[in-house]
Formats: C-alpha cells, structure tokens, sequence
C-alpha cells in the first residue's frame, strides 16, 4: 500500500478554503485536528469529520435549489 497522497482538488486555489472547512467541522464534531498530518486520528475521529463535511455539503445544495 502506497502512503502517495491522491486527493486533489479541481482548483487547486480552494485548498485554503477547504482546510478551513474541515477545521470547522472537526470543532462541531469535538475532534481536535491540528494543521498538517493528523495521523493519531482514530477512524471514527476522521470518519466524523468526514461525514460531518458531507452532512454540510448536502444541506448547502439543498438550501441552493430553493
């Protein structure tokens, strides 16, 4: 298994506002993320942040086509 980082952003200038974002909802989900690598993240930590960020996405969309 390759530790090679494969997430890549479309445009590359939204990578500010997206770590923002992920700070944002680490702190509603109580896990404290640090910046840079945050390999001590237990997998329900970094799965709650994830979810947590897709959970926002979704409810962003939907406010959008109303």
């Amino acid at each position: 298994m390759s530790s090679k980082n494969n997430n890549k952003l479309n445009v590359p200038e939204a990578r500010e506002a997206m770590d923002r974002f992920k700070m944002e909802c680490a702190n509603e989900v109580g896990v404290n993320l640090k910046e840079g690598y945050n390999g001590e993240l237990t997998s329900r930590q970094a799965g709650s942040v994830g979810g947590q960020m897709v959970k926002k996405m979704i409810e962003s969309y939907e406010q959008s086509m109303k």
